[in-house]
């Protein structure tokens, strides 16, 4: 059973497996969202009668959407509770996901995903927000580095189950699949999700309170920092996760039923980086933490460059960096995201959504503006790379606010 903070200090506290399963299940929804149907878009283009690229704004379409959402899901869960707040978005996400299984033009499948993206990230704000309530220091660093290893299986699984789906029954079974995968989780979380945000620690929707909490985030230099700290890592990654589908067809000369040479390791890094990240919460400090994940990362990088510049055979020595370059980039998350939730402790839930939110709207300029400029596995590489360096200046940059940045936090979170 979960519990609040103030029961967590009374001694009973919730299983750490029980809630990193919960937040990382809620967490993959958007995942699944992006990469189970990648291996589809020939296959839409064709019986739509419309360009690829046209299928591939459909997934601008449901980021735009994400990324606008995200700012708001952390304060109305702040307002709300977060239980309500989940179940709302998991049902919203089944009626997107089945209108784009029922969609007969292209237009009908940006809505669905659309409605998609403005229930999805729900799950990723206000679980995170919700082991902010419940767990604090090294155990909140642990579920975190659970949640990521748990989460890690999202990109491996969603687009091997996409392919295979396409394969067997067709692209609308995919999002059938996802309708399913959503209802399972609306279930689980009426039946055995309590609430962990109790009444006493609400605040109130009022515009005036609101705008001021807003203000105070996006005046708080060090948690703009260390957001945008966490988007140029995770945005890295992504470049190889949005161009898969050119990447696995053309520079492999795989099928589309490959994805899984380019997602599995990718997973594969995540899960020994979370297993790194568990094992060294609490014996080395949050900042060497990430220092040291961006070490790996940059070694990564520059393999990759090297490969590139060298034009060796793309299999294997295309996928080799992929893997440590993930292994590094999850080893930042725990740390990352905790250091950011602490600069507004009484209002996680709006610090979530901005923190994320910064996330997603570079995964969104990602999608729509570079992927497409992303032509050549140099251009990619050099991509990667440059976004990882800005991510590291971010973190640096960061710590120019540590020191006497206490009473601001205060004031801040009071706010």
């Amino acid at each position: 059973m979960l519990v609040t903070r103030e029961t967590a200090n009374t001694g009973i506290l919730p299983g750490i497996a029980a809630m990193a399963a919960v937040v990382a299940g809620l967490s993959m929804l958007g995942q699944f969202a992006i990469a189970s149907y990648l291996p589809a878009f020939p296959v839409i283009a064709d019986e739509m009668h419309v360009t690829t690229v046209q299928v591939q704004q459909s997934l601008t379409a449901y980021l735009l959407p994400f990324a606008l959402m995200m700012p708001w899901h952390g304060a109305i869960s702040d307002a709300v509770g977060r239980r309500r707040m989940i179940l709302l978005g998991c049902a919203l996400f089944v009626f997107g996901s089945l209108v784009c299984a029922c969609a007969t033009g292209i237009w009908g499948l940006h809505a669905g995903r659309a409605l998609q993206g403005v229930s999805a990230g729900i799950g990723v704000i206000v679980g995170r927000a919700m082991v902010g309530d419940v767990f604090h220091g090294m155990t909140a660093q642990k579920v975190m580095a659970l949640v990521a290893m748990i989460f890690a299986l999202g990109p491996a699984l969603a687009p091997v189950c996409g392919g295979w789906l396409l394969l067997w029954i067709g692209w609308r079974s995919i999002f059938v699949f996802l309708a399913l995968v959503s209802a399972s989780l609306l279930a689980a979380c009426w039946l055995w999700v309590p609430e962990t945000l109790p009444p006493a620690r609400r605040h109130p929707l009022h515009p005036v309170s609101l705008a001021r909490a807003y203000g105070a985030m996006l005046v708080d230099g060090r948690f703009i920092a260390l957001a945008l700290a966490n988007a140029g890592v995770n945005v890295a990654i992504y470049v190889y996760v949005f161009t898969a589908p050119r990447f696995v067809t053309q520079y492999l000369g795989l099928s589309a039923q490959s994805f899984g040479w380019v997602f599995i390791p990718i997973v594969a890094g995540i899960l020994f980086g979370s297993f790194v990240a568990h094992r060294i919460a609490g014996r080395i400090s949050p900042v060497h933490s990430v220092l040291l994940g961006h070490a790996v990362m940059l070694l990564a990088g520059t393999f990759n460059l090297v490969v590139c510049t060298l034009r060796a055979p793309a299999m294997p020595w295309a996928l080799v960096a992929l893997p440590v370059f993930a292994t590094g980039m999850i080893m930042t998350q725990p740390s990352l995201q905790l250091l950011a939730l602490d600069c507004l402790p009484m209002r996680r839930g709006l610090a979530s959504s901005g923190y994320v939110t910064t996330q997603q709207f570079g995964n969104f300029l990602l999608s729509a503006l570079l992927v497409q400029l992303l032509d050549s596995t140099i251009k990619m590489a050099i991509c990667m790379t440059g976004l990882q360096l800005l991510g590291l200046v971010m973190f640096v940059a960061a710590q120019r606010w540590t020191t006497g940045s206490g009473s601001r936090r205060r004031r801040n979170g009071s706010a």
